[in-house]
């Protein structure tokens, strides 16, 4: 499993908190920015760079933070073949998954997610097969 992991300033601190749970794993993880923390930053610069490798990577997944998880779920989205959701909870995470086939997972740090709980959701649960559900997560992907 690889997982593209990126954050704005506000995210920063929990994004480096995600990878160190993610190592624990044994997951590959791909950051994808910022490196060095800047007030100044933008969120779309790391969400279009995780949005890119998630879209061109079957199989992978993205984790994206920024303060309240809106923006860099907007700008994700725009990315055909991406399917961005804000969780705020193991159970938001497991439904995003179940229904939508998310692949990029979205969190609020200003929210102080149990973001270990909700990220292990995630990526355990695995989209429903059945006819309709397929039918729709091929609708997101159009253009």
């Amino acid at each position: 499993m690889k997982i593209f992991l990126g954050s704005d300033h506000r995210g920063f601190e929990l994004k480096n908190a995600v990878a160190q749970f993610l190592t624990t794993l044994s997951i590959e993880i791909i950051d994808c920015g910022p490196q060095d923390f800047d007030a100044e930053d933008d969120f779309n610069d790391y969400a279009k760079a995780v949005a890119k490798n998630v879209s061109s990577n079957q199989d992978s997944f993205g984790i994206l933070i920024c303060g309240s998880a809106q923006g860099v779920a907007m700008q994700a989205n725009r990315f055909k073949k991406v399917r961005a959701a804000i969780c705020h909870n193991a159970d938001d995470a497991r439904e995003t998954r179940l229904h939508n086939n998310a692949n990029i997972l979205c969190l609020a740090a200003d929210k102080h997610p149990d973001y270990a709980t909700i990220i292990e959701a995630f990526l355990s649960t695995m989209p429903l097969t059945e006819e309709k559900y397929l039918r729709r997560v091929k609708k997101l992907d159009e253009e």
